[in-house]
This record gives C-alpha cells, sequence and structure tokens, in this order.
C-alpha cells in the first residue's frame, strides 16, 4: 500500500523525502541523492502506458479519462503487497465519478505544507514566473494543472504527467480529508525545530511500518538532510531533479530556505491578497 509525501509544490516535499530515503534506505543515515528514485513520483507517463495512450495523457482538457484509471494503475502499483512511498502533488479530489486515490491503495498521507506567503517566492522561482503578481495568481488559480515541456515547448517531458493542483487552498482542504494514517507536516516547524518535526516523521513511520529506527541513524540523517547540506549538493551536480527556464538554464532548486521570510520580501498589496484569499485556512494553521 502507498504512504502519500502529499504537498502543493514548493512545500519541503523533496526535503521530506531526502530524510525518509536517508533513515529507510542508506546505512549510516547520510542523505543520498542517489537514494530518492526508491521514493518515486506519482503518476508519471509509466504508470498508465498500460491503460492509455501517450498522446491522450498529456491533455490535461482528458482529465476525467486520466482520473478513470488512477485507481487501477495504483491496484497495478499494489500488486507486490508491499509498503512503499510516493510523492505526488496532485490534488486528492474527484473528477466525474474517480477518485485520485482510495482506502484500498492507500497506507496513509505525510502532508507537507507551507505558509502560502514564502511559498509565493520560491514558486516565482522555480516556474520562472515573470513578476511576484503571476506567482501569486498562479496560487490562487482552482484550475491549475501543471504540463511540463521540454525547452523547445513542443512536447512534454519525458514520463511527467500533466499534475492537477488546483489552488493553495483547494489543495490544503482536500488532503486534510484524509482520516487513515495522517500527519501534518509544517515547512516552518522543520526550520525551527528540525529534530522535534523529524522524529514525528519517525514516530509515524516505525508505527506504520512496524519498525525500529536506530537514534544514531536519525540524528545524521537530520544532520544531513539540512537545507545548507542539500543545496551543496545541488551546487555538487548530485541533485537531477532540477527544472530548467526557458533559455534552458537550470533553476535552483534548494533556493532561500531560512531567508525566504515574507516579512521582509513581500509586497503589502500582495499579502494582503493571500490572507484574504486563504484567511480560513491561514488561521486553521496558525499562520494568522
Amino acid at each position: 500500500m502507498i504512504i502519500w509525501l502529499a504537498s502543493y509544490p514548493k512545500s519541503g516535499n523533496t526535503w521530506i523525502r531526502s530524510f525518509i530515503a536517508a533513515i529507510l534506505f542508506s546505512e549510516d543515515g547520510n542523505v543520498g541523492f542517489e537514494n530518492l528514485s526508491k521514493i518515486g513520483q506519482y503518476p508519471l507517463i509509466s504508470h498508465f502506458e498500460n491503460f492509455i495512450d501517450k498522446e491522450e495523457i498529456i491533455k490535461p482538457e482528458n482529465a476525467e479519462k486520466l482520473f478513470k484509471f488512477m485507481i487501477p494503475t495504483q491496484d497495478l502499483l499494489n500488486l507486490d503487497s508491499k509498503t512503499k512511498f510516493y510523492k505526488t502533488h496532485f490534488l486528492n479530489c474527484k473528477v466525474g465519478e474517480y477518485n485520485f486515490t482510495n482506502k484500498i491503495n492507500t497506507l496513509g498521507v505525510i502532508h507537507i505544507v507551507r505558509d502560502p506567503r514564502n511559498v509565493i517566492t520560491s514558486l516565482k522561482n522555480h516556474f520562472s514566473k515573470k513578476t511576484i503578481e503571476d506567482a501569486c495568481n498562479f496560487m490562487l488559480d482552482s484550475d491549475r494543472w501543471l504540463v511540463e515541456k521540454k525547452p523547445d515547448n513542443n512536447f512534454i517531458k519525458d514520463n511527467s504527467f500533466p499534475t492537477f493542483i488546483s489552488s493553495w487552498k483547494n489543495h490544503y482542504n482536500f488532503w486534510k480529508k484524509t482520516n487513515k494514517n495522517y500527519l501534518l507536516i509544517k515547512y516552518e516547524k522543520l526550520l525551527e525545530e528540525p529534530k522535534e518535526e523529524f522524529n514525528k516523521i519517525v514516530i509515524y513511520i516505525e508505527k506504520i511500518l512496524n519498525i525500529k529506527i536506530e537514534k544514531k541513524k536519525v540524528e545524521k540523517a537530520i544532520e544531513s538532510s539540512s537545507f545548507k547540506n542539500l543545496r551543496l549538493l545541488e551546487d555538487q551536480d548530485k541533485f537531477d531533479e532540477f527544472v530548467k527556464d526557458k533559455k534552458n538554464s537550470k533553476v535552483r532548486f534548494f533556493y532561500m530556505g531560512h531567508e525566504n521570510n515574507w516579512k521582509k520580501i513581500l509586497r503589502e498589496d500582495i499579502r494582503k491578497k493571500v490572507e484574504e484569499n486563504f484567511n480560513k485556512e491561514m488561521k486553521e494553521l496558525n499562520y494568522l
């Protein structure tokens, strides 16, 4: 069954994924990006190749047809009856009569959330938005799909799947409805209290997988998965999940970390717009 690492884009999913890969798949707790492949992403085109033609997959307007095969592809992934982790940015919703996932395929969810006022600047960088207004409108768009294209802009990137993320608000609200082995992790608390927050994840994994992880290994994984170390590994070209801008240049993935403080960099009008649109959710998460 699947344990989802679910988040809106640029909310810390890769950080959590690196830590989990270190405690489960390394010998000593050292983060190695080579282990990230053991926690895959869902959905990918390869998951659907037995169900639908690639030419149909790359068209978001075929949403209901795509959703029709979500459960069957997950059934196939779970044929081995093993517990596995998958990263996803997909909205946990229903289109027509078809759901993104179900209780048969889902064992649990680690839901990573980040203050939308800080998500904006990371979105602007990652998706090469021209202005902060563009990034803000991106987050407000309830019909938002991610469709990654090759630099020539002619065809979708190899194996990437059109991903329905909707707005920041909808993404949070749909995933928080999970009532089976649900763990909420806030990006800001990971920055402020990494030992406490990462240990919550360890306790969650130990319970759900019925295993015991050595304390020294956990401590090493927390240390080696720091933002500073992940950024260093990226600088050493050891991170291959980067994106490219329209000029085919690499976009830094591990961008600002602690320096991404909306109080210092966000314009007042944008701050108000975000807080007005996401007021209920931000209060619920103690961001307001």
